[in-house]
């Protein structure tokens, strides 16, 4: 196994080569008895594995630093058992949108809204949109204290809450954090399948991530691991991080995983995660990530719409393992569109946004020029594999159509342990820039004629501040021709454009790719682009 130099694992299957100590059989079997409070239960109770909820440490259990990789570890030896939903009262199932969202926090309820913590935790209700349920508890003195239901926890703006004759759990939490100090504001969300959000300073919600990704656009179907359970780790006056623990099952797999959250003007998000296949799992995603894409400068997909575009990420940006800056426009096409980016040990990527002015949207009511970009660098050796880019049709400006995540090449073995590491920054810009010019900009229209395409690319960055060296243009199109080209220099801009036709023939689609050189070396991104009818 591979680690990184602050001891993270990076991803590698576990060694089997040697059992296990007996002081370390000893060492878990403790664990497991004073931490997940009759795990054992869960492997031979079949009474149990109907109700769909894994056994978990009960009150006043310790909480060790491997509690959840152990429960995680012993649930996938078990069989799949489904969560229960047929417990939602239907008052609560048939809620429409409006009446399910006004649901919030009652005033003064968050958990912790009493300690002058940075952080408070608000649980959130189970209903019509989010109906799976997820156990909540508290890490405190490094003790587990669990978050039972409780009605008064919420406000509902006149809905009145149904009486449950057991705990029905709770959907997932927000949490609140006090940037720089002020006032509590949204930081984070964990809710619905294994989806997490976080914001940076001033943001408002935007690109999503996924904890486990198995088999996304896949002939087999796509299977959505679920958050079973988290655990929050109470955190020290003043403290600037907050620590979660969180339970992920799924019919293939199960997992664990540690989130070390710091808000910020660019909030960091540490992850550690183990996965325990029930299957040979051979199309697994790490570092998921999905936006909105609806319609941009170079794709309206013929929206015929006030607004100048409506998009949370424009693109998909990658440093690779040979350092190569990358950046890949996205777009919403009438099929779906599958890219693999083939790699071995990447440096990073994430969906970014990179347009921050009112008028690159002007939407007065999404505003998304104010969504986090989320920025991936791996912890460890990742091996090899491809960054994968998934663009999905659609019409709705509320659907995520645009996934990618990390696909290893090697496929996972059944009874196996794999563990990974990463670091995301929810940001306005990534933490570093790479030492070329940028793409800033890409357009896209009607060429001159037959169904030729016009495209306008925009580089940007000090190489291009003043009149320098000779610019190479290296354009290619496959398949496909390019009919003209031509750059445009503006220095007071520190840009340049390349203006260039391509001629697809009688093809139904064409990889294009474009980077600017002097003297042989890269002085821009490259940018890669999948044009399609």
């Amino acid at each position: 196994m591979t680690l990184p130099t602050d001891g993270r694992p990076g991803l590698a299957p576990c060694p089997r080569e040697h059992p296990p100590s007996p002081a370390r059989d000893r060492s878990r079997r403790d664990l497991l008895r004073h931490a997940a409070g009759g795990l054992a239960g869960l492997l031979a109770g079949a009474a149990h594995a109907a109700e769909g909820a894994p056994a978990l440490p009960p009150a006043g259990a310790r909480f060790e630093p491997g509690t959840v990789v152990e429960i995680a570890r012993a649930l996938a030896k078990a069989p799949y058992a489904a969560p229960r939903t047929d417990d939602l009262p239907a008052s609560l199932r048939n809620l429409g949108r409006e009446q399910y969202n006004a649901i919030a926090t009652a005033p003064g309820r968050a958990l912790w809204a009493e300690a002058g913590l940075r952080f408070t935790v608000e649980p959130l209700h189970r209903g019509s949109i989010f109906t799976d349920r997820v156990s909540l508890a508290l890490v405190e003195d490094g003790t587990v204290r669990p978050v039972p239901y409780d009605r008064s926890l919420f406000a509902t703006g006149g809905f009145v809450l149904p009486e449950f004759p057991e705990d029905p759990g709770y959907s997932g939490f927000r949490l609140r954090a006090r940037f720089g100090g002020g006032e509590l504001s949204d930081f984070a969300l964990f809710q619905g399948a294994s989806f997490f959000r976080l914001l940076a300073a001033g943001q408002g919600f935007g690109v999503t991530a996924r904890a486990l990704t198995l088999r996304p656009a896949d002939s087999r179907g796509e299977e959505f691991p679920r958050f079973r359970a988290f655990w929050i780790e109470r955190p020290g006056p003043g403290e600037d991080r907050l620590v979660v623990h969180a339970l992920i099952d799924s019919e293939s797999a199960s997992g664990a995983l540690r989130l070390s959250l710091r808000p910020g003007e660019a909030s960091i998000a540490d992850i550690e995660g183990t996965v325990f296949p029930r299957v040979t799992i051979d199309h697994l995603g790490l570092g998921g990530m999905q936006a909105t894409y609806l319609f941009g400068p170079h794709d309206r997909r013929g929206n015929d719409d006030a607004r100048a575009g409506a998009y949370a990420a424009g693109g998909l940006q990658i440093r690779n393992g040979a350092e190569e800056a990358i950046w890949r426009p996205v777009h919403n096409p009438d099929t779906l569109q599958i890219s693999s980016f083939l790699d071995a040990d990447p440096k990073g990527f994430g969906l970014m946004q990179r347009a921050r002015d009112y008028a690159d949207f002007e939407d007065d009511v999404q505003h998304w020029e104010g969504r986090p970009s989320l920025w991936l660098e791996p912890l460890g050796s990742w091996g090899e594999g491809a960054v994968t880019l998934l663009e999905i049709p659609s019409d709705s400006e509320f659907n995520e159509n645009i996934l990618a995540y990390w696909r290893p090449r090697t496929a996972l073995a059944a009874g196996a342990e794999t563990r990974f590491a990463y670091r995301q920054f929810w940001c306005w810009e990534p933490p570093e820039r790479p030492p070329v010019a940028r793409v800033t900009g890409t357009r896209s229209g009607r060429g001159s004629g037959g169904n030729r395409r016009l495209f306008l690319v925009d580089f940007t960055g000090e190489a291009f501040a003043r009149p320098g060296p000779e610019t190479e243009t290296a354009l290619t199109a496959s398949p496909g021709t390019i009919a003209r080209q031509a750059l445009y220099a503006y220095p007071e801009r520190k840009t340049v454009r390349v203006a260039f036709e391509l001629d697809p023939g009688g093809e139904r689609a064409c990889e294009l790719r474009l980077a600017l050189r002097r003297d042989g070396r890269a002085i821009t991104e490259t940018w890669l682009y999948r044009w399609t009818p």
